[in-house]
């Protein structure tokens, strides 16, 4: 039907009584995104109406994420300007997956807050990733930022800080911003411990490699499951450096009763290092 469709894809979307089945509103918003209508999106966008139903405000919700995706095919300094205006007062998934798309390194602050919430986390990261190099600075600076400062850190701040790391670790850390992260190592959270010493072996930064190696053993016995391999990858990197205290530490723990080994997931891992090193340099392993 082109233009001719607008009108009544306009009246349903904005006279329309949102609900829990939002399939309908989501495709007429598709639909005028197909058209070239952004004016009837901005004009929906700015006057979403408060939702008292926590059911219905999450469907509507699903409407708005569309009709903002919909704005990558316009991109300039228009859709950039009305795009951040919106940020102000929204978290909105659609929002960030725009920005990304859209390159907006403006909004780099927003997804760094972003960042904190789990609705929008992944999309955040995503979004960062793409916008990529103009984001360095500020995720540097995220990184070493806990909040609220002088008190114990939220776990908000912690997952945001997290996110970052993971965000650098795609970038790379060049020699010159290591001097910013080096701190992080120490960190109690072994997440955070792990991606920093993971960030330095990537970079190949030999400097801190004893220090790291250290820190790598000394968080293996806390770290989660999905931190595992992330250890054991970064110690067989360096694993000639790292053999001497590798071995040291599995000797320590060995003298532990049969039962405490079997528990003992520190020693688990080390000895899985072990295997994998000596058996790439072709060597036997006693483990």
């Amino acid at each position: 039907l082109g233009p001719r469709a607008i009108g009544p894809l306009r009246r349903f979307l904005l006279e329309g009584r949102p609900s829990t089945v939002y399939q309908p509103r989501r495709w007429a918003v598709q639909a005028l995104g197909g058209l070239d209508a952004k004016e009837v999106l901005i004009e929906y966008l700015t006057s979403l109406p408060p939702i008292a139903d926590p059911q219905i405000r999450l469907a509507e919700e699903a409407v708005e994420n569309a009709a903002l995706r919909e704005f990558v095919r316009w991109p300039g300094a228009e859709t950039t300007s009305f795009l951040l205006a919106l940020s102000k007062d929204r978290m909105r998934v659609g929002l960030v997956e725009a920005f990304g798309k859209l390159g907006v390194a403006e909004a780099i602050p927003y997804l760094d807050r972003a960042l904190e919430d789990d609705y929008t986390r992944l999309a955040a990261e995503q979004a960062l990733k793409s916008i990529g190099e103009p984001a360095r600075e500020a995720l540097l600076l995220s990184a070493t930022i806990a909040l609220p400062r002088g008190a114990t850190e939220t776990p908000s701040s912690l997952r945001r800080r997290q996110s970052v790391l993971r965000v650098l670790a795609e970038l790379g850390v060049r020699p010159d911003d290591w001097p910013r992260l080096r701190e992080l190592i120490w960190e109690p959270d072994p997440e955070i411990a792990v991606r920093t010493c993971a960030l330095a072996v990537q970079a190949g930064l030999q400097e801190d490699r004893e220090t790291v190696i250290g820190r790598l053993v000394a968080v293996a016995g806390q770290a989660p499951w999905f931190l595992q391999e992330d250890i054991v990858a970064c110690l067989l990197a360096w694993f000639d450096a790292a053999r001497p205290l590798i071995e040291a530490e599995i000797a320590r723990r060995a003298k532990a009763p049969e039962i405490e080994q079997a528990q003992d997931q520190c020693l688990r891992m080390l000895r899985r290092v072990m295997r994998r090193g000596l058996e790439v340099r072709g060597s036997s392993s006693p483990w």
